[in-house]
């Protein structure tokens, strides 16, 4: 076999082998995920987390000059050399995918958070709105606490560099309840596309290769915490997007500082308060009488933030990561993300807000 071969049978056999995993969830969980992955992740953590900005991203554009490079040289062949341009551009991606997986997105097919903890899926809407009023008390008291007016929105006053070190507090009394939740070796990052993430209508992402947490510096800083903390969730091995809100959520509301528990607090009523918004018109008119106007404030804040950036691209890469979720073990595609509300309504069924 001619050694140009090699690596695009190579990716053939992954995309089989991925197809084969889901059946095996339990071995991905202690042999992938609370095995090779947790020894792989610290290390890259350990190495790039001291590095003020993000190697990820220094990669990813030498990894795209290097592209459009390739494309502009060989523009004149593609059609004498088609075969051989597409070897090569197999092989190059057989790679990518090989280490993708292997320092990452293998946890995709770990065991679900909800069985992990022993946590329904399921609730009735009695059980959300219940849920929905709690939550709404306790994100009142903790805005009125900060700025003791109901109608002044919340100021976060802590610099990004701050937030990356505070989240370490949610994390540490996350992990005396969960000790799967514990996180070590602190590898968070301002993403230098902050810029093109905004566009793209994304808050952050996780360098699969380099394990650094990116975070949209653009960001309204009272969904900061909220945000990076998600991000870490990642780094932490779990790919599935509501199990990281979820994670990240407890996070912020574990942390000790009033303004982080106010963020893990009013994202999750947003999320709420959209779901009645969808189900029923006149119980969600119900429930926004009783939000606290400063909190619509900080929601305005975001509204606005996001529609500044809107184009047409959003909609395009929404397309496209919907579907990229969907492959990799996520059918609700961009909607798993609202989906942390149903593992919310039956955490706190047994638990105080």
């Amino acid at each position: 076999m001619k050694s140009k071969y090699i690596l695009p049978l190579f990716l053939l056999l992954q995309i089989i082998l991925l197809k084969i995993l889901p059946y095996f969830p339990e071995f991905i969980e202690n042999v992938y995920s609370n095995g090779l992955y947790s020894k792989i992740a610290p290390i890259s953590r350990t190495i790039l987390g001291s590095i003020p900005f993000s190697v990820g991203d220094c990669i990813y554009t030498i990894l795209i000059i290097l592209l459009i490079r390739w494309l502009w040289k060989n523009r004149k062949t593609w059609k004498l050399h088609w075969k051989d341009h597409l070897l090569k551009a197999l092989s190059c991606i057989s790679v990518f995918y090989f280490f993708f997986h292997f320092l990452w997105a293998f946890n995709y097919y770990r065991v679900p958070l909800f069985e992990k903890m022993n946590i329904k899926k399921e609730y009735t809407d009695a059980e959300l709105l219940d849920f929905t009023k709690k939550l709404i008390i306790k994100t009142n008291a903790i805005q009125y606490q900060i700025t003791k007016n109901d109608t002044i929105k919340v100021s976060f006053p802590y610099s990004q560099k701050e937030v990356f070190k505070m989240n370490l507090n949610g994390y540490k009394n996350l992990a005396k309840e969960h000790p799967y939740f514990k996180y070590e070796t602190l590898s968070v990052k301002k993403s230098l596309f902050s810029l093109p993430l905004t566009y793209m209508g994304f808050g952050g992402y996780l360098n699969p290769f380099t394990n650094e947490a990116q975070v949209n510096g653009l960001l309204p800083m009272h969904s900061f915490p909220a945000t990076t903390c998600h991000e870490m969730a990642h780094q932490m091995g779990f790919a599935n997007e509501s199990e990281c809100n979820f994670i990240g959520v407890l996070a912020t509301v574990k942390n000790e500082n009033l303004y982080y528990q106010y963020s893990g607090y009013s994202f999750t009523l947003s999320y709420c308060l959209g779901i009645w918004r969808a189900k029923d018109e006149k119980v969600f008119d119900a429930l926004k009488k009783t939000v606290h106007t400063g909190i619509f404030k900080n929601y305005k804040e975001s509204h606005d933030f996001w529609q500044k950036y809107e184009t047409p691209i959003e909609n395009g890469f929404r397309i496209f990561y919907d579907n990229f979720l969907k492959i990799n073990q996520q059918k609700d595609g961009m909607e798993s993300y609202s989906k942390f509300v149903d593992l919310m309504v039956n955490y706190y069924k047994t638990k105080d807000l």
